[in-house]
């Protein structure tokens, strides 16, 4: 489990985040959310060790994250950034990138690697994009493709940042259920994201964020009732009774 205590983060001479305290669980999806310039993203570099901490502890199973190594992190948790670039390999070779922590000299991919990499490409429905070059790629199915090599790192945490973005609806809500189906086998899911119906009807939990503190923490139907999303989103939410559960709109 991942836990930040007191947590302050930014850039020189631009404090973002000021005083977080929040868990990262085993087994839930935490949604993070916030309009803006609020610290999302950089609370996700700072978990990650992309970005310098200025204060606080980020614990990872107990362990302060400055003692770890950039591989030891690696095997621990999954980051999946909002923008990357798109290098000139194909798809699997992308994904087998995540299986780089676990390599040891001489740096030669396994054949449980590959293995690995072949499974996470089901996972995501991306398996007939390993052989195409990523550059070829549309932005949903680079998304996806992304989605996997997060997945072959096989960590217990998975950090995403937008990891909707470019995807069609459908392809949105396989994203969520696949969220869903890792954190029932025990991982922590955390990601963040803008499209609160999405966030409201698939998190386990949910992080408000506003002016880099945490304005509310708690179930869905907490914030939802709360009308604190209105508060700090500025925007109104409405619902309806399914018999799947309750379905959001924007109104």
């Amino acid at each position: 489990m991942i836990e930040l205590k007191n947590l302050h983060a930014g850039y020189p001479g631009r404090p973002v985040l000021n005083g977080i305290d929040l868990e990262f669980r085993p087994g839930e999806v935490l949604a993070i959310l916030g309009p803006n310039g609020c610290g999302k993203s950089t609370l996700l570099r700072s978990v990650n060790g992309l970005l310098p901490k200025a204060g606080g502890d980020v614990l990872v199973d107990g362990v302060p994250l400055e003692r770890l190594s950039a591989k030891d992190i690696a095997k621990k948790i999954a980051y999946l950034p909002q923008s990357r670039s798109t290098p000139s390999i194909t798809a699997g070779r992308m994904v087998l990138h995540g299986r780089f922590p676990y390599l040891s000299y001489p740096r030669r991919y396994s054949q449980k690697d590959h293995e690995i990499v072949k499974r996470a490409l089901e996972r995501v429905g991306a398996e007939d994009l390993a052989q195409r070059p990523l550059s070829e790629l549309s932005g949903g199915q680079r998304q996806k493709v992304y989605l996997a090599m997060a997945l072959a790192q096989d960590t217990r945490t998975i950090l995403m940042d937008e990891p909707t973005t470019y995807l069609d609806v459908s392809c949105q809500l396989e994203v969520m259920a696949l969220a869903c189906r890792l954190a029932e086998e025990g991982r922590a899911v955390v990601m963040v994201l803008h499209d609160l119906p999405l966030a409201l009807r698939c998190a386990h939990r949910m992080v408000l964020l506003s002016g880099g503190r945490i304005y509310q923490a708690g179930t869905p139907e907490e914030l939802y009732k709360g009308d604190v999303l209105t508060q700090v989103m500025g925007v109104c939410l409405g619902r309806v009774e399914t018999e799947d559960g309750w379905r959001y709109f924007y109104r």
